[in-house]
């Protein structure tokens, strides 16, 4: 690989603000915020709005809501009944 060329791909926290939940990986994002890890070592932080901890369909709380009244009403009206 050239070098000079590729974004640097290093740890990386990232933190759920809505659920504060975080875990560590690795990516080529980076950031001026950091966190202390519980391995002890300091890290950059990214702050994300949603994750598997808070998303719908991960936890289990989805809600789907069917539009049968609106769908029945567009068959009717596209084939005349």
């Amino acid at each position: 690989m050239k070098d000079g060329i590729h974004p640097n791909y290093q740890p990386v926290v990232f933190q759920d603000v809505t659920s504060s939940f975080s875990f560590l990986t690795r990516s080529t994002l980076a950031s001026k915020e950091t966190i202390k890890w519980e391995d002890g070592e300091t890290y950059p932080l990214i702050k994300i709005e949603i994750s598997s901890a808070s998303h719908p369909f991960y936890t289990g709380k989805s809600k789907q809501i069917l539009d049968t009244a609106g769908r029945v009403d567009r068959f009717r009206k596209r084939y005349g009944k």
